[in-house]
């Protein structure tokens, strides 16, 4: 059995964006599959946790958490099973024409589909399905045209095929607007006990002098959980959009995040400086003194949850760079869906 890679999720810090629930479903396909990396790899994420796992060493689909397990019956894995072993013979393909297609007789090459829906707090929902090549963007799915974006002139040949299946291309909307969102819903309710609960973080704010006369705060939140959370710095009330600087929010390896977030001072200036997080129904401040190390905190619930960025996700190997939204660059890695 092949060891698959666990998917690496980082979350970079925004203000102010409600918390989100997502289903995600990644497939990978590679030209020249090592003992490392199987050449047909599915896996599929509820928010930032693995659900389910499939690739063509076991030619199984298998639960990945354990309210997987205990709720869906031994025919749904069967049948989904099969299912999978037609797209992985269907990658094999798509990924052989695209290598004659680009001129690409050696090497490893690496084919993608990103397929899920996210559902925020309000009730809104959005869904997306997107392939890339090499780990650039090939092919981006409109829903609302049902079109498809090609990148180049190699992906226009794709789309055109694709575009003249009226039939697939309602299929894919009908499947991203609703039936991903209603299994969504129910997978959370399978999960509720992870995917639901809140931890609420543990913030500190400290001094470092990183180059000398320069003095760096550093605002950093552990232990929380959902990975939503927004961190800023004020400066005499006022936030500090332009200089504070971001670290990705993190998984902490026990269920839990962290992250920080930082800002330069001057040591000699009398401004005064607070850390301002919110996290789910908790609002933190916390007064940076201008001589002594204690520090004030003030906590109280706010009316709401916040912030939510979503950047990573990946199969283990392959690098798929999304354009920017929000100034947020979302990455795929391959490695180990549905």
């Amino acid at each position: 059995m092949v060891l698959l890679l666990p998917l690496l999720i980082v979350f970079t810090v925004k203000h102010c964006v409600a918390r989100t629930h997502s289903l995600r479903y990644f497939r990978l396909g590679v030209s020249d599959p090592s003992h490392k990396i199987p050449e047909f790899i599915s896996v599929g994420y509820v928010d930032s946790h693995p659900i389910t796992t499939y690739d063509s060493v076991s030619r199984l689909k298998e639960p990945r958490a354990p309210w997987m397990a205990e709720h869906l019956a031994p025919d749904h894995w069967e049948r989904y099973t099969q299912l999978l072993r037609g797209w992985q013979q269907a990658f094999k393909v798509e990924l052989k024409n695209l290598l004659s297609h680009y001129n690409h007789s050696g090497g490893s090459h690496t084919y993608q589909r990103m397929i899920g829906c996210e559902l925020q707090e309000d009730g809104s929902t959005s869904g997306f399905l997107q392939y890339a090549y090499d780990g650039q963007d090939f092919l981006i799915f409109n829903k609302d045209t049902l079109t498809w974006m090609a990148v180049d002139n190699v992906a226009h040949i794709t789309k055109r095929a694709w575009e003249a299946n009226r039939h697939e291309l309602q299929y894919q909307k009908n499947w991203l607007e609703e039936e991903c969102i209603a299994w969504l819903k129910r997978f959370l309710d399978y999960g509720k006990d992870t995917l639901l609960r809140t931890e609420p973080p543990l913030v500190r704010v400290s001094r470092q002098e990183i180059f000398p006369g320069i003095t760096t705060l550093f605002c950093r939140a552990h232990g929380f959980y959902p990975p939503e959370i927004s961190i800023i710095w004020m400066k005499n009330g006022e936030e500090m959009i332009q200089e504070m600087d971001y670290g990705d929010i993190l998984p902490s390896g026990d269920g839990t995040y962290q992250t920080w977030v930082s800002v330069e001072l001057d040591p000699q200036s009398s401004d005064l400086y607070s850390c301002h997080v919110e996290h789910v129904d908790v609002q933190m401040v916390l007064q940076v003194p201008r001589e002594s190390e204690i520090l004030s905190v003030v906590m109280k619930t706010v009316s709401g949850s916040v912030v939510l960025a979503v950047a990573l996700a990946g199969i283990g190997l392959l690098v798929w760079r999304r354009r920017h939204r929000e100034n947020n660059e979302v990455i795929y890695l391959p490695a180990p869906d549905q």
